[in-house]
């Protein structure tokens, strides 16, 4: 599972300000469930899955990631972690296979283990027309599903999805979302990101709503709807965005 406490990331400025990216977060996500972190482009999604992917060290609070702390156990963190992002370096020089198959010997995977994982996968996501070409001459939809099986080949027990359908084919975006169902009835921990209202609805348990780095919100997408009084999900974002906002009017009035 993932534990998210009190997670702060802040970046200098020009002027030597400091810009809160994510700001004193905390959530949890559970093996077997499905949590999207929800939120428009710039509210902290990708630096908060970074961190979490120990790319990124946080200026103050900490994560487990299956038990493993992030700041004192990375290695161990990276082994039960697949992460995904919309810009994996890919090289291009390599076949999907090729390139797979190093990662997974970066695993300490035997041979075998790589080859059956890679079958399995390139059934699920439909890649056994382009596994051996070379990534080079790949589509986006192509390279994204060779990114994916590239992130999994080590089969973690904690996905990481940031924006994982961003730019796709409807096809492809499928492909991906039945993946990412899938992960959940093999009893994997999956947290994933978008800005996209209608993702979240389709696929989360649990929705945790964040905006300029902040918790707003987090729950079911029933309890969020008791709570807002409002059925669409556009509509709940905004009714807690103009909650944050107007809370954070009062305490300036305040100060």
């Amino acid at each position: 599972m993932i534990e998210v406490q009190n997670l702060t990331k802040t970046f200098l400025q020009k002027d030597g300000s400091q810009l809160y990216a994510v700001d004193n977060l905390s959530f949890t996500a559970n093996d077997g469930e499905i949590v999207c972190l929800l939120g428009v482009n710039g509210a902290g999604k990708t630096t908060t899955m970074r961190i979490l992917s120990t790319i990124f060290r946080p200026t103050s609070g900490t994560a487990l990631i299956n038990g493993y702390s992030i700041l004192r156990q990375p290695q161990k963190v990276r082994e039960n972690l697949g992460f995904l992002s919309g810009d994996t370096g890919l090289y291009t020089r390599l076949s999907g296979r090729e390139f797979i198959s190093y990662f997974g010997e970066l695993y300490g995977m035997t041979k075998s283990q790589i080859n059956k994982h890679i079958e399995e996968m390139a059934e699920l996501l439909d890649m056994k027309s382009f596994l051996d070409k070379k990534i080079d001459f790949l589509s986006s939809g192509m390279r994204q599903k060779v990114s994916i099986v590239r992130s999994i080949i080590h089969d973690p027990q904690v996905m990481i999805f940031d924006e994982p359908t961003s730019g796709l084919d409807i096809l492809t975006a499928r492909n991906i979302v039945s993946f990412i169902r899938e992960c959940k009835i093999k009893g994997k921990c999956v947290l994933f990101s978008t800005h996209i209202m209608r993702e979240a609805e389709r696929l989360a348990d649990r929705i945790v709503l964040i905006h300029r780095g902040r918790l707003m919100a987090e729950g079911t997408l029933e309890a969020l709807r008791q709570d807002t009084q409002q059925t669409d999900l556009d509509d709940i974002f905004v009714t807690y965005v103009n909650r944050q906002n107007m809370e954070a009017e009062v305490m300036n009035n305040e100060f």
